[in-house]
């Protein structure tokens, strides 16, 4: 089942994802190389009435970064946050300042939430094995 969106989301999420905010930017490059982009991670993904920062649909985990507006829409983020797991997504979210101090951290802490979360569904397990030849 795809998430669903109306126009609007779908022309914000477009323009979102070409004016990315600098920890977004950068959230994006460490989670896209992360494993050799074993998660598959889409930006800006309009779901329900919301625009997801970040969204792994396989995972059904999204990924917020937030900034210090965050700070005063506490309430909005926390009803945003109910209706998206509600819909079946697990969310994650960060602050900015974080993103741009440790980049490889939250990647690893994104990482150790799939793993958890596949662990709870039973597979799809994919740790690192160790290869020989």
């Amino acid at each position: 089942m795809r998430p669903t969106a109306n126009d609007f989301a779908r022309s914000a999420a477009a323009r979102l994802r070409r004016v990315p905010s600098e920890a977004e930017a950068v959230l994006w490059r460490a989670v896209r190389d992360y494993r050799g982009g074993e998660l598959r991670f889409r930006r800006q993904v309009p779901i329900d009435r919301y625009i997801a920062d970040f969204a792994c649909l396989r995972e059904r985990l999204i990924v917020e970064v937030d900034g210090s507006q965050h700070v005063e829409q506490e309430a909005y983020d926390a009803a945003r946050t109910r209706q998206l797991e509600a819909l079946g997504f697990h969310v994650l979210r960060f602050w900015a300042s974080d993103v741009m101090r440790d980049p490889a951290a939250v990647v690893d802490a994104i990482w150790i939430v799939v793993q958890d979360l596949r662990a709870k569904r039973g597979g799809r397990n994919l740790a690192p094995t160790l290869r020989t030849r």
